[in-house]
């Protein structure tokens, strides 16, 4: 019996109505950031596959996540304007990982992803979760639909560049002083952009993820 894996892949939303020449070098820009960035997440990295989607093979359900955050905060710095839809998924691997690109692996469970990958495309969602405990799904599922109403209201040339401080500094107080902004206006403005809920939910999942 193969080991069950973790697997995790991504597709731009509504690629085609974007700048293929654009969407296609931040994507990579993206992709290369965050396998520099946290190399040691991977059995496989991500590999763009196909022009608009990657896929790799996480080392656990906690690595997953810290790629999904990973990316997504790469794309706020990036300033980024595409939206990415997630499949975490486990299954079976049959053949040997691929430790250097995320090609030429087969199994269950790789095909399993893809399907649902394909399948999410109909729906709002942008994080969709399989996996074999039930409860650890429905939980995971929970708060990434909490995560995604948070970070999809931020827009790119308003917010973007803010978020991009309370990333680094986390604290309205160091961020006001480093953009020379008073307190109050940043206070409110991390208000607006929830941006401590934003940290809520990411501890929640994290958490939800330990030792899994």
């Amino acid at each position: 019996m193969h080991k069950l894996r973790t697997i995790l892949m991504a597709d731009v939303i509504k690629s085609s109505k974007q700048d293929q020449s654009s969407l296609m070098a931040g994507l990579k820009a993206v992709v290369q950031e965050t396998n520099r960035e946290i190399p040691n997440a991977f059995l496989s990295p991500l590999t763009i596959t196909l022009g608009d989607e990657f896929q790799s093979v996480p080392h656990s359900l906690a690595e997953a996540v810290q790629a999904i955050f990973q990316i997504e905060e790469t794309i706020i710095r990036k300033k980024q304007t595409f939206k990415l839809r997630y499949v975490l998924s486990q299954g079976e691997i049959d053949t040997p990982i691929n430790r250097k690109v995320a090609y030429e692996m087969l199994g269950s469970g790789l095909t399993e992803a893809r399907e649902l990958l394909n399948a999410s495309k109909r729906g709002g969602r942008r994080f969709h979760i399989n996996l074999r405990e039930a409860e650890i799904q429905r939980s995971l599922t929970d708060a990434f639909f909490v995560f995604q109403a948070i970070i999809d209201k931020w827009r790119v040339d308003k917010d973007y560049g803010l978020i991009t401080e309370f990333l680094a500094y986390r604290d309205y107080k160091a961020v006001a002083d480093r953009l020379e902004k008073t307190r109050s206006q940043i206070y409110k403005r991390s208000k607006t952009l929830m941006t401590e809920e934003y940290f809520a939910i990411k501890s929640l999942i994290n958490h939800l993820v330990q030792r899994k």
